[in-house]
């Protein structure tokens, strides 16, 4: 993966000891001409190199994942 990665920030995961959430912006991910993505990582242990779990989410989604989320957390 290619791309220029802009951190965002980092968070506590939540039940964990030293887990953490990080969010970051990726330019170009898949190469030239490919559109931005927002990235969250899931560590389990917040000095890791790469996240456990990661998800890239098309800003063009970025509303539409937010409402979700909100969502979700009222059904919990």
């Amino acid at each position: 993966m290619s791309g220029t990665v802009t951190h965002i920030d980092a968070m506590t995961l939540n039940g964990t000891k030293d887990g953490q959430i990080s969010i970051s912006t990726i330019a170009q991910p898949y190469g030239e001409k490919s559109e931005s993505v927002v990235s969250i990582g899931i560590s389990l242990q917040a000095k890791s190199e790469e996240p456990d779990w990661k998800v890239h989410i098309p800003k063009a989604n970025i509303a539409q994942v937010i409402e979700a989320l909100e969502k979700a957390k009222v059904e919990i």
